[in-house]
């Protein structure tokens, strides 16, 4: 306090400038000291402008304090000291017909945060300043008046659609979710962020159709056909980079047309030791990829990460003296040495037709997106019988499930046994947030959930015994998570290599139950135990292992 005293600031800035505490240390001192929440400058926070209203900001700076944002359960005002009584009577007053909550933030992100709002034109958050223009402009009509409307290349239009783009980009947002809901209502728009969805903003229903035909010019839809679905894609350049993206567009009840988004942030591959898998998975996944010829299999639900690791794979053997072809749908994933084709159904190019096209262009590689039919599994494993190495993905549940479902298309026990190298299953569970993770003491109900779901007896083969000293980790919840506990997902894996005795029971169609037994008698770790190791290690938690890889 003498040194604050002394520099005459406050003491946050010269614990974040001189003694190095990071703004999350602090932050979470002072919300325990306050007992509210914290916010700071970097979170996501949008700033309804209504709340604004009647308030000048050289006040609100002057006095340090800013309302958040509005709800069912009143206004939430960022303040730096929640305890100085004077200036929270002030506040109450100045809001009297709301509840006024408190959150606590450092004096200078308050500040930053005030001439944000004065500026406007801020990339994080001018989206409150152009909501403000939508909103200041949307014409007041009855409900069946629809010429009130404005068009697509109106100003606020154009930004706003460039601005949401803008803040998926930097937020790593996978998917953006347009959803009118009638000329009464706001529509909505969500950010599937971590695998889940979260409300990003809400648009005056005046703009629905003017938002909806923006996105669809951007994409090279036609904006004339409302009744049946459409897709379609461009590119974005959001700062040093270009994003690609891909639009669909769904006809919804009510005359509604909602747009999905997909940003494919990832333009090049990862490598293969970056994935997360354990030692044995790492080694037998390099062993099989080595093999001259053979197939290899991929599966998991949509967006469990299968493309990424067959380009990891694919990054493995991506050399001089390979020729590898790849045909997707669509090409999301793009690397220098391989000769990639997009199916075109349309024009009769499927994966089956460019399968057959390879096979004529002299190839030591082929990678097929996906196997949807049994014409394609057919043809790609006389591929692989043939001196080829091809590698696929499937939407199946897991590794030994993968080989009832290829036998039920239809394909020969006999030739699928020898042409399987090995299925990977994976799934994509949430991460633990490195800012606010800390270690704790469970009770030992959790330990009994961990060796239920492990299975007992492999479990204690761990040599993991509960005792004062078993600890797990979670996370408190920092503005980086956004209270959550969670930033970002790792995959979890479980690898089925085709021993000798697995392909005997794909030639006999041996059950699920006896596959599982035998590979796991022969070292595979399930989906469910891989991400139990991965909680003992810090890097999820059973909770989100359960909510994907546990029936």
């Amino acid at each position: 306090m003498r040194e604050a005293r002394v520099a005459r600031s406050d003491a946050e800035t010269v614990l974040t400038h001189r003694y190095r505490v990071s703004k999350a240390d602090l932050g979470a001192s002072l919300a325990h000291f306050y007992q509210v929440p914290f916010v700071e400058f970097d979170a996501p926070v949008s700033i309804d402008p209504e709340l604004l209203k009647g308030l000048r900001l050289d006040f609100l700076r002057k006095h340090t304090w800013l309302p958040l944002r509005r709800d069912h359960a009143g206004v939430l005002v960022l303040v730096d000291n929640p305890h100085d009584l004077r200036k929270v009577d002030s506040i109450r007053m100045l809001l009297p017909r709301d509840q006024v909550r408190f959150a606590v933030g450092l004096r200078d992100d308050i500040v930053r945060l005030i001439a944000v709002q004065a500026e406007g034109d801020s990339a994080d958050y001018g989206i409150a300043a152009i909501l403000s223009d939508l909103k200041a402009d949307s014409p007041v009509v009855p409900i069946e008046v629809a010429p009130g409307e404005v068009d697509e290349n109106d100003s606020s239009i154009v930004r706003f659609a460039n601005q949401m783009i803008l803040d998926a980009c930097k937020k790593g947002v996978s998917d953006i979710h347009i959803e009118p809901r009638g000329s009464s209502k706001e529509t909505l728009v969500r950010f599937r962020v971590d695998g889940g969805c979260m409300e990003y903003e809400r648009v005056p229903p005046s703009y629905r159709s003017a938002l909806v035909a923006r996105l669809k010019i951007m994409g090279q839809i036609d904006i004339a056909e409302k009744r049946k679905p459409q897709d379609g894609k461009f590119r974005f350049r959001a700062g040093d980079r270009e994003v690609e993206l891909r639009v669909a567009t769904v006809p919804t009840a009510g005359g509604n047309e909602d747009v999905v988004i997909r940003v494919l942030s990832s333009s090049k591959a990862v490598v293969l030791e970056s994935l997360g898998m354990t030692e044995r998975n790492l080694r037998e996944m390099k062993t099989i990829a080595s093999k001259p010829y053979g197939l290899i299999l991929c599966v998991g639900p949509t967006g469990s990460g299968k493309t990424t690791t067959l380009h990891a794979m694919l990054d493995l053997l991506n050399t001089p003296e390979k020729k590898i072809w790849t045909v997707e749908d669509p090409v999301e994933i793009t690397q220098d040495g391989l000769r990639q084709v997009q199916v075109q159904p349309k024009i009769g190019l499927t994966f089956a037709a460019a399968i057959r096209a390879f096979l004529r262009a002299d190839p030591d590689i082929i990678m097929v997106g996906e196997i949807r039919d049994q014409e394609t599994a057919a043809i790609g494993i006389e591929a692989s019988l043939t001196g080829h190495l091809v590698l696929s993905t499937l939407h199946t549940n897991g590794a030994a499930e993968t080989v009832v479902r290829l036998l039920d298309m239809g394909t020969d026990p006999f030739t699928f046994a020898d042409a399987m190298l090995g299925v990977l299953a994976q799934r994509l569970v949430k991460c633990i947030c490195v800012e606010c993770k800390e270690l704790y003491h469970p009770p030992s109900e959790v330990y009994e959930d961990l060796a239920e779901a492990y299975g007992r007896a492999d479990f204690e083969k761990l040599g993991i015994v509960y005792d004062g000293n078993f600890r797990l980790y979670r996370g408190r919840g920092c503005a980086t998570c956004a209270q959550t506990g969670y930033k970002g997902r790792a995959s979890i894996h479980e690898l089925l290599i085709a021993s000798d005795e697995i392909k005997r029971l794909i030639q006999t169609r041996g059950r699920v139950s006896e596959v599982i037994a035998q590979a796991k008698g022969e070292g595979m770790t399930t989906l469910v135990q891989d991400g139990i190791l991965k909680s003992l290690a810090g890097v999820t938690d059973l909770t989100q292992v359960r909510a994907v890889a546990i029936k």
